[in-house]
């Protein structure tokens, strides 16, 4: 609690004032951890409950902020005030921005927006309002969260509630506040009045006594004087209404208006304050302060700073409050045709709240049974058992005590029941009176008795009534008969007592006495004992004591001579030592010596030797340049020079013949290895297909005998049939009889199955469409939460932007003031919060320079610099915030799109399971009837062969199956070699990877198991063989033709296994077939039942049996692929081995010659493959230089216009441009430049868009581009599931090395941005025409005056609406964006049509009637026209519009029976039980009809309780500002990169499509 800085609560100006902090019998720290224990229990955890902390800290920081007066009508605050810096701290927000506006007001104008200083006054209110406030919200957060944990689950019939409310107060000053705590009491007083006495009332009737009526004293005349019309309250709001309205001309008001009534005066000495006679006393008024505390105002400035807070929780605390402010200036509820108050629209005042807020209560007492508990303050000082009589008769006098006991006073304040008489005085009464069985007479002889005087009490039905006293005077005699009745009993009891205790004490002594005896004899013992065994102690230890004294002073001399016999020989042998070393020093000073001595003689020879032999080579030099000069040396030199170029001439002729001759020969060598090869392969294939033919024909020869074999079978099959033939038409009679029967019977039991399976799809249908809709909600859920924190980091993302504007105001800010005023340059740049809609957020605004006179130059340019440095530290934490977000925003879309992938997933294996339970059911469908024809065929002698028949075709088509099933994965694998082909040649033209990253791990390996992709393995092994240098062709041939025999080999083997596989399929057939046969012989010796049942469970057995073979042909075909797999992954890994010696097996070249490979660098068997496409072939690219990056994105983005935007222009261009561009740096393999291109178009979007935030064309024109950039990506991935619809074309134009998934999230993020800010446009731009347009025009000419008083403007209708809503739509149609987010932006603008209408409707009662309704339906019927028109209508507009639909319908229907209450409920589905109920009391009945009844509504609210969540159902206005979740299906293109043309209006000469 340290970083709170809390001291003392007489250090804060708000805890002081009322002089007693501190209680002496309450321990403050206990009553904090009760409270903290409360708030956990409630559920608010440790890090709320800090917040908590940390604001209600801050709130008393504010009072320490001291604002003194300025120069003139200014204020300010001083630099070194403490408390300023920690409640900013506390709340997370800017102290610069707090410390001016605390002292500033903002004033916008059409053209400028002014700074304006506060005067001290004022000023010290706005704080003290905006503390007021921040209580209030957290006050209100607790109260709100506090009723959500303790609100029932269930509907509650009844409920308990606790009202505590402040007493009258009468102070020597009292304001606005006693005021209104003196008027909530008049209202309370007179409730309670009112319900004593009538409780009097109906307790005296009941019990039929014989009373006289009390007068009591009626206070509302003085409720009148504060709350009619033109009252107290009504004059303070209307002069809170005044732009100078003040305390005094309040008073003023006063004095002329109320002085002539009963309940008001006016002071003698004073001018500033009034006199109410309140029903408790007189209390007089200081004028002082009232207006500006019912008015009550809060900076915008002031919320806008807290909104920006880092806090989550305080920026959430003040949001709604934001949006509620947006709200009443956005959508202002038009004044009626005869306004009190003035046209303009102003929020509710303090008072008026309040008033308000009391009759809300006063209606809710009057509803319930209260009952009154009064608490009396003894004292004033705290003292204990002090009590002061005037003080208790003052607040019984304010409470109305008084005037209630005198009420009750007057009758017969006191009663008993007579059971309860009889049981509490039965003491009193005589036994000869006492009867149980008449307890009423009982009670009348002891009462006749006990009171003489019969006026004293009266007898009613079931109680007794008793003036004042006489019950005392009962008590009193009832406490005298207790009283001696109990002395009796003491004084017996107590003898009793004494005596007990008298011999318990005397065996106590006896006892004691025995044990203490034997302690003290024991105790001598042990003395005795112990004495003994010291002194043998003693002894032992003075001898040890003595001998290791001894063994200490012996070590002790022995270590000391050893020591100094050590000393003397080191010293002896460092003399020796240092001896030795001189010695050797001498010796090595002396060689050196020697040495430089010779060293210097050597050299001085070698110096003379060089002089003189310098001076002989002068000599000869000279001697030689004279010979060179002279003809006969010249041709001594060029003797023989002609004829050695002549034979180096013949030598260069003759290599070159030698180099041609070996040059053709090469070229007849590598013809001959060419034809060898072709020729190796024709007899490879010539010997390949005898050997097929053979083998062929071998087959045919064996097939051939097994057809004659099956023939011989089919021929003795034939004559058993002819003999069972004869057999069976004897039994024709019984079998016909029989197969009725059993005709009957299958046709049960078809009808059985039939309604089986209908279940079972219904069931598994149901269930389908409710995982589907799970799945959907949850996908829906997890957009929504994207979206939400997408709106957070857009929140943040503004403060950032906020406090670089308020640096770059501290740096440009001008010292020049003119009356307080400063104003500030036009062209202003003003944008929003993310939930604002047009209002100006912060401007430009330069600094306040409200400082003292005396400060000089240099000390202000300090505190800049020491500012502008804090700034800049800020926005460096911020920076640092936004990253963390974006982190925790790219993490949360992970985790949602794995989310949506597992979903998805699961959705898609149970479609499978459903087909898979489809096609098993139509199987066995499809038997049954086989088996059902068999048994009922009229030519019985085909059954047997028919069944037979019907079998092996069976078999076979599942045969068929299988082989399907084993060519798809084969095929599947052929796909993943040719993907992992393409993308080994993509990575050998660009790769430069060092051998770390040639490596894959586990990780890596698993993910492209997972893939299927493991044929990169068997590429990257033929990529390494051809690559392979050092090989000579024929040596390749012979390799070549190793790999061909290994083939054929392995043909061979398929080719054998496939006719063994066969040869089993045919025994398999044969046993079928005999087991078919046995199964007919059984059936012809058993009756048909038997037969029938036979049959089914033959089937069905077989049908089993034929399951399982086929599952486990799959597992042994899924053991297959993982073996195949693994053989891969193995290969792939002995690959990376052999790679990682030799780099350039998998580089191929260097990033230097990458573009112009030379014909050495790449091998003879890639040139077939990579090929270099032709200059005058279009690639679909934008060519451009890193340093035109910025014009290319100032060009496309920023610079350009979207009202140049015509028809020959293709909708998306500046998309594809961007695109082409992308697709340029992805194709040089350079991630710098796609990462700088990427971000420079996503940064310069956000400014283009923020720069434009009111321009609608602007925001739907890059609206459009963002989406349609965001589908490119997706185009152009490369991934199967958004290239699936490509064209060759476009597949070929694909993303070839960088994958651009984040950078889509990116683009996502940005789309759903710029789609809020056109929402919120569309908002602002329909919002003033919700109101007149639906509810106030009137276009279905149902009234006489169609134009409102004092309304001189022009009339806005249904039609103006529409076509508002025309223009938009026909410039999104105009920028080409897509389909769905244009009917998610219609749908998004309905439900703000709708939501406003209805609120407005619940709050307005004069727009709840029957000709109301009718408008509504006919403009509805206009708004769906209009959809029908552009083909937009459809079941989510339809539901979009339905609450407003029923909202008209409701005011429509009959309001009378009870199957209009049934009616109602049917019909208005859409809406709350809370909205259908304010309807029905606010419904106005027209000149032919009858108001509503209550009963009626009575009965609606009954029929629909428990319709729905008693949340949802307790809902009254609808948010209108809720904003459904976007989305942005893929929409890929048909257009081809390569038609795409620059037009000349972009300026993009600069670059180059290639």
């Amino acid at each position: 609690m340290a970083h709170l800085k809390l001291g003392h609560p007489d250090e804060f100006y708000y805890t002081s004032q009322g002089d007693s902090p501190t209680v002496d019998t309450i321990d403050d720290a206990k009553t904090f951890e009760e409270t903290k224990d409360a708030l956990t229990l409630l559920g608010i955890n440790e890090k709320t409950q800090m917040m908590i902390f940390q604001i209600m800290s801050a709130v008393l920081h504010f009072g320490n902020v001291d604002i003194r007066p300025g120069v003139g009508e200014t204020s300010k605050i001083e630099s070194d005030n403490d408390n300023l810096p920690i409640l900013c701290d506390l709340l997370g927000i800017d102290m610069v921005q707090m410390r001016q506006w605390l002292c500033c007001r903002k004033i916008i104008t059409v053209r400028e927006v002014l700074t304006k200083p506060l005067r001290h006054d004022i000023a010290v209110f706005s704080r003290d309002a905006l503390a007021k406030h921040i209580y209030a919200q957290l006050f209100s957060w607790i109260v709100n969260k506090v009723n959500k944990v303790v609100a029932p689950t269930t509907k509650s019939k009844g409920f308990i509630g606790v009202l505590d409310i402040y007493g009258f107060e009468m102070f020597d000053f009292n304001s606005f506040e006693q005021f209104c705590i003196n008027y909530a009491n008049e209202k309370l007083q007179q409730q309670f009045t009112q319900h004593v006495f009538k409780l009097e009332q109906e307790e005296y009737i009941k019990e039929k006594i014989e009373w006289s009526f009390i007068d009591f004293y009626d206070n509302q005349p003085c409720i009148d004087l504060i709350e009619s019309k033109l009252g107290i309250l009504d004059l303070l709001d209307e002069e809170c209404m005044l732009p100078k309205g003040g305390d005094d001309n309040w008073c003023r008001k006063l004095y002329s208006k109320h002085t002539e009534k009963k309940h008001f005066s006016k002071p003698r000495t004073s001018e500033t304050s009034f006199i109410i006679h309140h029903f408790a006393d007189k209390v007089e008024y200081q004028c002082e302060g009232f207006v500006e505390k019912n008015r009550d105002n809060v900076n915008d400035e002031h919320i806008k700073i807290l909104r920006a807070s880092q806090f989550e929780f305080v920026a959430n605390l003040f949001r709604s409050t934001e949006a509620q402010k947006n709200d009443k200036r956005k959508a202002p509820v038009k004044a009626l045709p005869a306004p009190i108050k003035g046209t303009k629209s102003f929020k509710k005042s303090v008072g008026s709240q309040f008033r308000d807020s009391l009759g809300f209560l006063m209606e809710k007492l009057n509803s319930t049974t209260p009952h009154y508990v009064r608490c009396i303050k003894p004292n004033d000082s705290k003292m204990a058992f002090t009590f002061e009589s005037t003080r208790a008769v003052e607040q019984l006098r304010a409470c109305g005590v008084l005037e209630t006991i005198r009420i009750s006073a007057a009758g017969y304040p006191s009663r008993w029941s007579y059971q309860e008489f009889f049981t509490r005085y039965r003491v009193l009464m005589l036994k000869k009176h006492i009867n149980k069985k008449d307890i009423r007479g009982c009670s009348e002889l002891t009462l006749k008795m006990l009171i003489p005087d019969p006026d004293k009490y009266q007898f009613g039905k079931t109680k007794i009534f008793f003036r004042a006293g006489q019950v005392a005077y009962l008590e009193k005699l009832r406490a005298d008969k207790l009283h001696a009745a109990c002395v009796l009993m003491q004084k017996t009891v107590r003898g009793w007592v004494q005596w007990r205790k008298y011999q318990r004490t005397r065996k106590a002594a006896i006892v004691i006495q025995k044990y203490m005896r034997g302690h003290l004899a024991r105790k001598l013992a042990k003395y005795l004992r112990a004495m003994k065994a010291a002194t043998s102690i003693q002894s032992m230890w003075r001898r040890y004591i003595a001998r290791k004294r001894f063994k200490t002073m012996r070590k002790s001399i022995i270590m000391i001579q050893a020591y100094y016999r050590g000393l003397i020989g080191r010293r002896h042998f460092q003399v020796a030592l240092e001896s030795h070393k001189a010695r050797i020093i001498q010796k090595y000073l002396r060689g050196w010596y020697a040495r430089a001595r010779y060293k210097k003689i050597r050299r001085s020879i070698i110096l003379i030797q060089c002089c003189v032999r310098r001076m002989k080579a002068k000599k000869e030099l000279k001697t030689l340049k004279i010979e060179a000069r002279s003809v006969e040396h010249f041709k001594q030199l060029n003797f023989g020079m002609e004829n050695k170029i002549v034979s180096l001439q013949q030598k260069v002729d003759q290599l070159n013949k030698d180099q041609k001759v070996k040059e053709d020969r090469e070229q007849e060598i590598a013809n001959l290895k060419i034809s060898l090869a072709e020729q190796e392969k024709i007899k490879e294939s010539l010997e390949e297909n005898t050997h097929k033919v053979v083998t062929l024909e071998d087959e045919l020869i064996r097939l051939k005998g097994e057809l004659a074999k099956a023939l011989q079978e089919r021929d003795v099959a034939e004559e058993e049939l002819a003999k069972e033939r004869n057999a069976k038409e004897e039994a024709v009679q019984l079998l016909e009889v029989e197969s009725k029967k059993l005709a009957d019977d299958l046709r049960e039991r078809e009808n059985q199955l039939k309604e089986l399976e209908e279940d079972i799809e219904e069931r598994v249908k149901t269930e389908r469409e409710t995982t589907e809709r799970r799945l959907l909600a949850d996908i829906e859920q997890e957009r929504a939460q994207h979206q939400k924190l997408l709106h957070d980091y857009n929140r943040l993302e503004q403060r950032h932007e906020n406090i670089k504007e308020d640096m770059l105001a501290l740096q440009n800010s001008s010292t020049i003031s003119y009356n307080g005023v400063r104003p500030v340059a036009a062209p202003r740049h003003s944008r929003n919060d993310s939930t604002e809609g047009s209002e100006s957020g912060y401007g430009t605004l330069p600094k306040s320079d409200i400082d003292s006179e005396n400060e000089d130059q240099t000390d202000s340019r300090g505190i800049d610099t020491a500012l502008l440095i804090k700034l800049q530290q800020k926005v460096r934490d911020l920076e640092i915030e936004k990253k963390h977000l974006q982190m925790n925003l790219d993490k949360r879309e992970i985790d949602g799109r794995t989310k949506t992938d597992i979903m998805e997933h699961e959705l898609g294996n149970i479609h499978l399971e459903l087909q898979n339970l489809r096609e098993t059911n139509e199987r066995y469908k499809r038997d049954l009837q086989d088996l059902h024809s068999s048994l009922t065929a009229g030519k019985s002698d085909d059954h047997p062969m028919q069944i037979l028949a019907q079998q092996v075709g069976a078999l076979g088509e599942e045969n068929d199956k299988h082989r399907h099933e084993i060519v798809r994965l084969k095929t599947n694998l052929a796909n993943s070699q040719r993907r992992w082909d393409i993308q080994d040649n993509d990575t050998a033209d660009v790769s430069t990877n060092t051998d770390k990253e040639l490596l894959l791990d586990d990780d890596e390996l698993k993910s492209i198991e997972s893939n299927g992709d493991l044929a990169v393995a068997y590429q990257s092994l033929k990529m390494t063989n051809q690559q392979t240098n050092g090989f000579d062709d024929s040596q390749r041939l012979r390799e070549r033709n190793g790999i061909l025999e290994k083939e054929i080999q392995a043909v061979k083997k398929n080719h054998e296994h496939e006719k063994q596989e066969l040869r089993a399929q045919i025994e398999e057939l044969k046993k079928d077939n005999s087991r078919q046969q046995g199964i007919i012989g059984k059936n012809l010796q058993l009756t048909p039942e038997a037969k029938m049942t036979q049959a089914l469970q033959d089937e069905i057995n077989r049908m089993t049996n034929e399951n399982m073979d086929y599952t486990e042909q799959n597992e042994y075909l899924e053991k297959q692929v993982r073996k195949l797999k693994k053989q891969l992954k193995a290969a792939h890994k002995r690959l990376t081995v052999l790679a990682a010696g030799d780099t350039s097996i998998l580089s191929g070249v260097t990033p230097e010659n990458r573009d112009q490979p030379t014909q050495s660098e790449i091998p003879r068997s890639m040139n077939a493959e990579v090929k270099s496409k032709a200059r005058n072939e279009v690639m679909g690219m934008i060519e451009y230089k890193p340093e035109d990056e910025q014009r290319l994105v100032r060009a496309i983005i920023i610079d350009f216009q979207p009202k140049n935007v015509d028809d020959k222009i293709l909708p998306g261009l500046p998309a594809y441009l961007l695109f082409m561009s992308i697709r340029f740096a992805d194709y040089i393999n350079d991630d710098v430049k796609v990462k700088s291109l990427l971000s420079s178009v996503v940064n310069s979007v956000k400014k283009t868009v923020k720069k434009h935030f009111e321009d609608f064309e602007y925001v739907s024109f890059w609206l459009t581009n963002t989406v349609r950039l965001l589908h490119n990506l997706k185009q152009y991935s490369g991934e199967e599931n958004f290239s699936s619809s490509n064209t060759t074309t476009q597949n070929n134009h694909c993303l070839r090395n960088f994958d651009l998934s984040e950078y889509r999230l990116v683009m996502n993020d940005l789309g759903v941005h710029i789609y809020q800010m056109l929402v919120r446009i569309i908002e602002n731009k329909l919002q003033p025409m919700i109101l007149p347009a639906m509810l106030e025009s009137d276009m279905a000419g149902l009234a006489q005056n169609t134009k409102r008083a004092g309304d001189g403007q022009t009339r806005i209708s249904i039609e103006s609406l529409i076509k508002q809503l025309s223009t938009c739509l026909t410039t999104m149609n105009r920028y080409g964006m897509d389909p769905e987010v244009i009917r998610q932006v219609v749908k998004q603008s309905f439900y703000l049509i709708t939501a406003s209408t209805i609120n407005n409707i619940l709050l307005r009662k004069d727009m709840c009637h029957w000709s109301k309704g009718v408008q509504i339906r006919y403009n509805l019927s206009e708004i769906e026209d209009w959809l029908r028109s552009h083909r937009l209508y459809d079941r989510n507009m339809e539901h979009t519009l339905e609450p407003l639909v029923q909202v008209a319908q409701l005011l429509q229907v009959k309001k009378r029976t009870d199957d209009d209450v049934q009616l109602i409920c049917d019909t208005c589905s859409e809406l709350t039980t809370t909205q259908i109920v304010k309807i029905l009391h606010l419904y106005t009945p027209d000149e032919y009809e009858k108001r509503t009844e209550v009963s009626f509504i009575r009965k609606v609210s009954s029929k629909l309780a428990g319709r729905g969540e008693m949340k949802k159902e307790a809902q009254l206005l609808i948010d209108a500002k809720h904003t459904f979740p976007v989305a942005f299906p893929y929409n890929p293109t048909s257009i081809n990169l390569n038609e795409v043309d620059i037009p000349e209006s972009f300026n993009l000469g600069f670059v180059k499509k290639i």
